[in-house]
């Protein structure tokens, strides 16, 4: 098991390079990998390309791409040098990515080709150096530019400090404005390790990456812990829709994936409750605890087939999974791993094997670190999410401020999520504290369980509940091409419209809801979104932008 000799990426990736030099690494699906041999001959070269182009320690280097390859070497080669690394999801547009520009006062850019038609929209360029990450042509070059070249060797020699800030991370989150995560190579590193007891890996592990390697999440868990423990990790070229993944899977045949609830969410409403509900008989028996564990089991073998039949390691994390999901899971003996944490912390707080965890909940704190409920509630045991160790962050970029508000002075780090632990240290997760509802009679209203419940209701895409004048209103996103296609089947008269029917269905909706909630969280109005909701690069919805007075009714 991986136990960090140094907390530096310099001397751990030697290291890596001499154990399992002739082993797979990194690389496109169906194009080949590099071992780790290769990658640490071009993380050298890449090395003597930066100094050739003059960047130096302490400068900010962005990275704006997609997932590939050449992420992971310009990543390492950055940390080697003590150069700061900025990751930027490639999801942020023309206008966050100026902002980020002149906020980290980043010295060059990397850029996948495929995000290259963002650049021609920046207003305020101030960096030169722009290198395509792709080949590694820099995208404004003279007579005297250096070329990359991949048998270079750098000339320096470098000390990075493993304390300082080495990684600059911009998240929007879901609660308000982008703000600059600095971690170091220590917190970094002590993650790693934190997140390697949870799951055993070996040489012949197998990752598919699809979840963007700017987010820490794929970072360190996805990227990081699998190459220090001498996996292989493949890359899609195009964005993971069903038509690129399904062929993916059945290439890759992965041991391990990390994906967000969202994506396996869609997979279970859209695929398998679609087909339960399609027959009046399998839709009578799913209502009923044991043939539905049975139809479940049966769906979920087909399901674990398609997803390449090897896995042993299904992580699920960045948001909340759904119950009737986790519960669609388990009982497809699907090896379900659900994981907390977030940027600040490098992210892992809390998780448990496949096996080990607890229904609706996470599971133990992570190694070498301190997790707590600060002032829980006497009757049911919750309060905010503290943690204090190594791999929490040393603050936010330039702001002081912000940094004082969540980093006590005696180090411990306020998550601003709600959560309590049972008997057995295992940690459940209510929600974001600044999302919590106080009801008129001063009850704890948990918006995330209330949508749960509608994102369950049949042609509900997804929802966010929000307070309005002392009440509780639901925007509902509806998936207006399924609704239509029931139409279609149900009735050929082209006088009933698809207003008529969502009108219907909204109120169809709220009786339902409200006949399994309690009095405090009873919707007094649903209001058709049409829009789908703006998210975060881990597909939770950004809260902060939906208010109930900017919605027109």
């Amino acid at each position: 098991m991986f136990k960090p000799q140094s907390y530096l990426f310099k001397n751990l990736i030697p290291e890596l390079v001499s154990k399992y030099g002739d082993n797979d690494a990194l690389g496109f699906i169906g194009e080949g990998f590099i071992t780790y041999t290769q990658m640490g001959k071009q993380i050298d070269a890449m090395v003597a390309y930066m100094e050739a182009l003059g960047i130096e320690p302490g400068d900010r280097v962005i990275l704006y791409s997609q997932n590939m390859p050449n992420w992971g070497i310009v990543y390492f080669a950055t940390q080697c040098m003590g150069v700061v690394v900025v990751p930027v999801l490639p999801d942020f547009n023309a206008f966050e990515l100026d902002n980020i520009i002149e906020h980290s006062e980043a010295k060059a850019i990397f850029i996948s080709k495929s995000l290259d038609f963002k650049i021609a929209k920046l207003e305020n360029v101030s960096t030169e150096l722009i290198i395509r990450l792709d080949d590694f042509d820099l995208l404004k070059e003279s007579e005297s530019s250096p070329l990359y070249d991949e048998n270079e060797q750098p000339k320096g020699t470098y000390s990075p400090n493993e304390d300082i800030m080495s990684v600059l991370l911009y998240t929007s989150g879901t609660t308000g404005t982008p703000k600059g995560v600095m971690l170091s190579q220590r917190n970094i590193i002590t993650n790693i390790y934190q997140s390697n007891h949870v799951q055993k890996i070996t040489g012949s592990d197998r990752f598919l990456s699809v979840l963007p390697l700017s987010h820490t999440y794929e970072n360190t868990i996805g990227f990081l812990l699998p190459l220090v423990n001498g996996a292989s990790i493949s890359y899609l070229r195009r964005p993971p829709s069903a038509s690129v993944l399904l062929p993916a899977l059945e290439k890759v045949k992965p041991t391990m994936m990390l994906i967000v609830p969202l994506i396996i969410e869609r997979i279970y409403k859209g695929s398998i409750l679609k087909k339960i509900n399609s027959k009046s008989i399998t839709r009578s028996l799913y209502k009923f605890r044991p043939t539905q564990k049975m139809l479940n089991r049966v769906a979920g073998k087909k399901l674990y087939e398609t997803f390449g039949g090897q896995l042993k390691f299904f992580g699920v994390g960045g948001a909340k999974l759904d119950a009737q999901v986790e519960r669609f899971l388990l009982d497809a003996k699907f090896p379900l791993s659900i994981g907390y944490g977030l940027t600040e912390t490098s992210p892992l707080v809390a998780g448990g094997a496949p096996g080990k965890g607890k229904f609706q909940a996470i599971g133990p704190k992570v190694v070498d670190a301190e997790v707590i409920i600060h002032n829980p509630d006497p009757t049911t045991g919750e309060g905010e999410i503290w943690v204090r160790g190594n791999n929490v962050m040393l603050g936010y970029y330039k702001n002081e401020e912000m940094t004082k508000e969540v980093l006590t002075d005696d180090g411990w780090f306020k998550t601003g999520d709600l959560g309590s632990f049972d008997k057995n240290g295992i940690l459940t997760h209510r929600g974001r504290l600044k999302s919590l509802i106080v009801g008129a009679s001063g009850e704890n209203i948990y918006p995330e369980e209330i949508e749960s419940l509608i994102n369950k209701f049949e042609f509900v895409e997804e929802s966010i509940v929000i307070e309005d004048k002392g009440g509780l209103v639901a925007l509902v996103h509806f998936n207006i091409e399924e609704l239509e296609q029931k139409l279609k089947e149900m009735t050929s008269d082209a006088s009933i419209k698809i207003e008529d029917k969502i009108v219907e269905l909204k109120a169809d909706l709220l009786e339902y809801i409200n006949s399994k909630v309690n009095k405090s969280s009873k919707l007094q109005d649903i209001i058709d979104y049409v829009e789908p909701f703006k998210k975060t690069a881990t597909n939770k919805i950004k809260r902060y932008l939906y208010k109930a007075e900017d919605v027109k009714k």
